[in-house]
């Protein structure tokens, strides 16, 4: 079900809201940035997303030529989302790091589907090999 989740950084210089439906599923990557960032997405569009509050304390990491850009807090470190552009997944989106949001229950997160995406590999359709780390 459609919901309106509230998600923050954990000093809270970085506020936003998401219409996310959970239900739909979540991501878990292998990929080298990914696996050290621990990230744990929801994809929605860019029309989803408002930002609520301190928009001049994000910093934006992407590797050069890259399709995503890693938004952080300036003051905290934590990337709470993500934004970027790949036809495969309709042109722009925005992934949401469901750790960061502030009104999510942990049984309701427990009960999330997850889908496995070997990045490390470059076979992003494929479940790695091993996935109990992720």
């Amino acid at each position: 079900m459609l919901r309106t989740y509230s998600g923050s950084c954990h000093c809270g210089a970085v506020r936003y809201e998401a219409d996310i439906d959970l239900s739909k599923g979540t991501t878990k990557c292998n990929c080298t940035f990914c696996f050290k960032a621990r990230l744990w997405g929801a994809i929605i569009k860019p029309d989803a997303f408002r930002m609520v509050g301190w928009q001049d304390e994000l910093s934006d990491y992407s590797k050069p030529g890259a399709a995503v850009h890693h938004i952080f807090c300036r003051q905290c470190g934590v990337r709470s989302f993500e934004r970027g552009h790949l036809e495969v997944l309709g042109g722009d989106y925005v992934t949401i790091n469901v750790s960061c949001l502030d009104d999510v229950d942990p049984a309701e997160l427990a009960a999330v589907p997850v889908t496995y995406l070997d990045g490390r590999h470059n076979s992003w359709f494929s479940t790695p090999v091993e996935i109990r780390h992720l």
